[in-house]
């Protein structure tokens, strides 16, 4: 058994005994049970041995582990997006199946795919409460787990019809066990030991690392329901694959790159018998929403939350971390007093704000948004200006959506009053041109003046990612950032003067909160608690600086 790690497979043997697997090596053979093939197997069966991998210095950076406290693993617990199905779904009953089934195609992806592989349809709720298939509910509560994207073929990615969950997967039962795709070409000692444990053969498929995997659920397009059930127009509803398509990390980067950072050194992917590999992207999913996996953590008796409390805090810390070193930057700059004889001492200054993202900033679904917190304080340290304060409750002081939800802050050049919030984000109206947050309203953009990446090409990007609202004629706002001026009136107050500017980021906004209030359900009810609950770390600063001006 040449290359082999005696001490992990004496581990590994001893968990197949547990768990009733069978084991098959090279040499020799441990029949210990059969199982029948599965068109998908829950993390459990996989994380028995893709655990226990350490580097050089002792860091964890097993697959099974890292992936469990993400919020892949944790898309169908989600209670804002359970409250946000039901919201739907009660908004529209008569298109209640088929919210559930484009719904679950991304956030319960296994249990949706088996449901269509046998001739119905994906469902949320029925595999949410007792009384359900527990076989689908397994899978459904697995959220998008391994063998969901691990059995995506690549016959589609990139292209129109795999986006709204249109990856696809040959469900259909494979004599020698149907495959399951790695960056890696797969050894013999690990492909018997992956067939006898879950049924599926390993084969090397590059596309795992390709951009359009990730874009089959990150591009999604929905319709609005209409009265009459007639179908409204297609809504781009979270578009970052094309959007960094029009970008300069086009050919360059990744979303790989970005969210499953590499490890330093060569690592095996599995503790029994695997080899060490260049380029071991880890299974850590940095995306945006810390405050979620928080709420996983705090309520995680309610949820399920099957993550270690210790590894969910880790999780929304290396959150924080990539929101703050890898999205956005802000410079103050040109701050100077100036005296008008009509309108007094005015403390004017420009607050530059760069994305570093490769695609737009805020990204993904729309309940997310970005702003700049601006202080400015005199010499013996009171504020004279303050614009975009957070509240203990979530909203944003001065922000016209979260005073009023009819209304919305509309996109600032120039910026001379505390009412005046500059709010990077993306705000739907529905067919009658009304300002919503429910999805299955939407039918069009009112506004959307989140920072593009650099390079963005609008040509290339196309309607379905363009800006919208007044951002379009201000000039400072193009490829790779913005600029803002400030006007500041400091009255008699002494310099000199103070500013600091930061950029702030709340992945659930205030308004789409609580405007689940309205619904009267378990769900709705259960996340505005939740909210209410935790809303003061609803936001961090994601970059931030100071500067002082006579």
């Amino acid at each position: 058994m040449t290359g082999s790690r005696p001490g992990a497979l004496v581990r590994f043997l001893g968990f197949a005994l547990v768990c009733g697997y069978v084991v098959a090596v090279p040499g020799r053979s441990v029949p210990i049970s059969t199982q029948e093939a599965e068109p998908f197997a829950t993390s459990d069966r996989c994380i028995a041995c893709h655990q226990g991998v350490t580097t050089r210095d002792g860091v964890g950076v097993s697959i099974g582990h890292d992936w469990r406290a993400s919020m892949m693993a944790n898309s169908a617990r989600d209670p804002y997006w359970q409250a946000a199905v039901r919201r739907e779904v009660m908004d529209y009953p008569e298109a209640a199946s088929e919210i559930e089934a484009q719904c679950s195609r991304c956030h319960m992806p296994m249990a949706s795919a088996v449901a269509e592989h046998e001739g119905g349809a994906g469902q949320v709720f029925a595999n949410l409460s007792a009384g359900g298939d527990d076989r689908i509910a397994a899978l459904a509560a697995d959220g998008v787990s391994c063998t969901v994207c691990h059995r995506v073929a690549a016959d589609n990615l990139g292209m129109e019809d795999s986006f709204s969950g249109g990856f696809a997967i040959d469900l259909a039962a494979a004599p020698e066990g149907s495959p399951v795709f790695g960056p890696f070409e797969p050894d013999s000692g690990g492909t018997g030991i992956m067939h006898s444990a879950t049924g599926f053969r390993p084969q090397q498929g590059a596309h795992v690392q390709s951009a359009g995997l990730c874009a089959t659920c990150h591009t999604l397009f929905t319709h609005s329901v209409r009265p009459g059930g007639e179908a409204g127009p297609e809504f781009p509803e979270q578009v970052p694959y094309l959007e960094w398509q029009a970008s300069a990390f086009v050919g360059e980067r990744s979303c790989q790159d970005c969210h499953m950072p590499e490890v330093a050194e060569e690592v095996p992917v599995t503790m029994v018998l695997g080899r060490a590999r260049p380029e071991v992207s880890r299974h850590v999913f940095r995306g945006g929403n810390f405050f979620m996996l928080r709420m996983l953590d705090r309520y995680r008796d309610e949820l399920g939350t099957a993550a270690l409390p210790a590894e969910m805090e880790l999780s929304a810390l290396r959150t924080e971390d990539h929101l703050r070193s890898a999205t956005a930057s802000v410079a103050v700059t040109d701050a100077e007093v100036q005296t008008d004889p009509r309108q007094g001492r005015r403390l004017a200054f420009d607050v530059e704000v760069r994305n570093h993202a490769g695609h737009k900033f805020p990204t993904g679904y729309p309940s997310r948004r970005a702003w700049l917190h601006v202080v400015v304080t005199s010499a013996d340290g009171r504020t004279v200006f303050e614009s975009g304060a957070l509240a203990a409750d979530g909203s944003i002081a001065g922000d016209d959506h979260d005073e009023n939800g009819s209304a919305y802050e509309p996109h600032h050049a120039d910026i001379r009053s505390p009412n005046q919030v500059q709010v990077y984000q993306s705000v739907m109206t529905d067919g009658a041109g009304r300002v919503t947050t429910g999805l299955t309203s939407a039918e069009a953009w009112a506004k959307d003046n989140r920072l593009l990446p650099e390079g963005f090409d609008a040509a290339a990007a196309g309607e379905r990612a363009a800006v919208r609202g007044a951002a379009r004629s201000d000039g400072d706002f193009g490829p790779g950032g913005d600029n803002v001026r400030y006007s500041v009136d400091v009255g008699r107050s002494d310099g000199p003067f103070e500013v600091t500017a930061r950029l702030r980021f709340q992945p659930i906004a205030y308004r789409w909160a609580e405007n689940l209030a309205a619904y009267d359900a378990f769900e709705t009810r259960r996340f505005v608690r939740y909210y209410r609950e935790m809303a003061a770390g609803s936001a961090i600063t994601v970059a931030e600086d100071v500067v002082v001006a006579n």
